[in-house]
């Protein structure tokens, strides 16, 4: 979008259309890429993100309304920093086992090993790199939230299920809106490597009957 030219690829689906963006941050352009997206420059996949968005419905690939935003894990984080920092850009945002809380992030699991590519909150000159855009100290009570589908899983060995848990409580309890703020809990599974066919139908199952009814879908 704009002056970026993220690449974006289309897919028709049950009526609708599928967006993938490469946004800042990932590999897919680079090294150089990756780093444009990281640390003290992660606000820039956000405004990667939010610049698809708004290219998405100038460009008439979606309608009038807002579109719906997806993503799982660094995704997760994505898409829980998106409906706090842009609610009225969202019908619908699924955030799955996201990363929540970035200022207690390495005290949990796995995650103390993710601060060379987020930061360190312990770190003076780093906390605040963190705390701009920490979606969970971002909720504000008063705002009307989109509706918004959290997914975790109690045996999650990398991101730690209470930052779903704690972002949903956050959400319910500061949206002014009447949009649903929901949260699936998966009692036998993990962050999603290895997950049974059978568990992935129903999980799946769910996130596209929660868009299909936000997006007024047919399924």
């Amino acid at each position: 979008p704009g002056k970026l030219k993220i690449v974006i690829v289309l897919r028709p689906y049950q009526g609708g259309v599928i967006v993938e963006a490469n946004l800042r941050g990932g590999a897919e352009l680079g090294e150089a890429w990756h780093q444009g997206g990281m640390r003290d420059k992660k606000q820039n996949v956000f405004d990667d993100l939010y610049a698809v968005a708004d290219d998405v419905v100038t460009a008439g690939i979606a309608d009038a309304k807002p579109p719906a935003v997806c993503g799982g894990s660094n995704g997760g984080l994505l898409t829980a920093v998106a409906v706090t920092q842009r609610p009225e850009l969202w019908r619908a945002v699924v955030s799955s086992v996201p990363l929540c809380d970035m200022i207690r992030f390495p005290q949990f699991l796995i995650a103390k090993l993710w601060t060379g590519e987020y930061g360190d909150p312990a770190k003076e000159a780093e906390f605040p790199w963190l705390m701009a855009y920490s979606p969970y100290h971002h909720t504000k009570p008063g705002t009307a939230y989109p509706a918004t589908f959290f997914l975790t899983a109690e045996g999650d060995s990398r991101v730690d299920p209470m930052h779903a848990r704690k972002m949903a409580a956050q959400l319910q309890y500061a949206t002014a809106g009447t949009e649903p703020i929901l949260l699936r809990v998966e009692t036998k599974a993990g962050h999603g490597a290895g997950k049974p066919v059978s568990k992935r139908v129903e999980e799946h199952t769910d996130v596209y009957s929660f868009l299909f009814d936000r997006l007024g879908m047919k399924p």
